[in-house]
């Protein structure tokens, strides 16, 4: 997804009233996809998850996904590959979000450094751990690609 094309999302968003935009990625690595769990005291704690979080008041979506990559993961996002979609949610203070979620490939896969969750893993196929039904259906359809 070109720079421009990230750009009209945030413009959409700004335009249906979304109050936070949040990134995600869907790290490829060798046909495996990198999950990470919420720690138990998190808001959703114990919860799986893409590498991901809330886009800085001033930045854009690209800059965003890279920098939550690298502080949840230690990973460096290498490429783009694609955009996978995006859905609403309201937190439970009442922020009404938008989840942005892009595959990618980083640099290397290896070294993964946990800051803000308590577990990773590399599943192949959903199904493998529990995740929300829009995750699932965001890499239901990821694999089947």
């Amino acid at each position: 997804m070109r720079l421009a094309e990230m750009a009209d999302l945030t413009r959409r968003d700004a335009a249906d009233g979304v109050q936070q935009q949040i990134v995600a990625a869907v790290i490829d690595a060798g046909g495996q996809v990198l999950l990470v769990r919420r720690r138990e005291t998190d808001s959703r704690g114990g919860e799986w998850e893409f590498p991901g979080g809330k886009v800085d008041p001033g930045e854009d979506l690209n800059t965003a996904l890279r920098r939550e990559v690298v502080e949840e993961t230690g990973l460096r996002i290498a490429e783009i590959n694609g955009y996978l979609g995006a859905f609403d949610y309201i937190t439970r203070s009442g922020t009404y979000n938008r989840q942005h979620t892009w595959s990618v490939t980083v640099a290397t896969a290896e070294g993964v450094r946990l800051t803000e969750h308590d577990a990773y893993a590399w599943v192949s196929a959903a199904g493998e751990i529990p995740l929300g039904a829009d995750l699932e259906g965001i890499l239901e359809k990821y694999f089947k690609s």
